[in-house]
């Protein structure tokens, strides 16, 4: 059987995104769970899916800083290229979000967004293609162990995820959490 040709593939991946359809993909320490961060139905979909408490946010990726400014209330050049320094790396910032990005990303009550450009090149990959952030929470239902293999992620969630194979990265443990404004380590 014939493989579809890649633009096909990522005609596909990119319309089941705007629809609202959930990815899996490997990151730096397991596959993330993620979906577009704007979508608010997919937003709520991710959050069922892993039993997740409603307050708690989640982690947007993206390939470069681009990506990531829609969802963010600016900074001053100088705090952006400081920022930009640490990245790409497993540590995640919480950054003031605009007023328009939806409660379920921040966490309800909460105004600051957790972001991160990872140290994993295929997760930044994955944004390149699909030419946006990404969610990315661990791929586990809450309380669980995170995946780290397609087959995993097959067992845990079935076909309620578009699985992205590939190699999760080498770390045992998830991106350290910082608040920007103060510096303070939360994870």
């Amino acid at each position: 059987m014939n493989r579809p040709p890649a633009h096909f593939a990522l005609y596909r991946l990119r319309a089941h995104l705007r629809r609202g359809g959930i990815v899996a993909y490997p990151t730096e320490s397991s596959y993330g769970l993620g979906c577009l961060p704007t979508h608010p139905r997919a937003l709520q979909k991710v959050i069922w899916l892993k039993k997740r408490p409603q307050g708690k946010g989640l982690i947007s990726i993206a390939a470069d800083w681009p990506q990531l400014a829609p969802l963010l209330r600016p900074l001053p050049d100088d705090e952006r290229t400081r920022l930009l320094g640490n990245w790409p790396a497993a540590k995640t910032y919480l950054l003031d979000a605009r007023a328009r990005v939806p409660a379920a990303l921040r966490g309800r009550g909460r105004s600051k967004l957790a972001v991160r450009i990872p140290a994993h090149e295929g997760a930044r990959a994955l944004c390149r293609r699909i030419g946006s952030a990404l969610v990315s929470t661990s791929c586990n239902r809450s309380g669980k162990r995170a995946c780290r293999s397609e087959r995993e992620v097959r067992r845990q969630f079935g076909r309620a995820v578009l699985v992205i194979g590939g190699r999760t990265g080498a770390r045992k443990a998830p991106s350290r959490i910082i608040d920007w404004a103060s510096g303070q380590v939360l994870r």
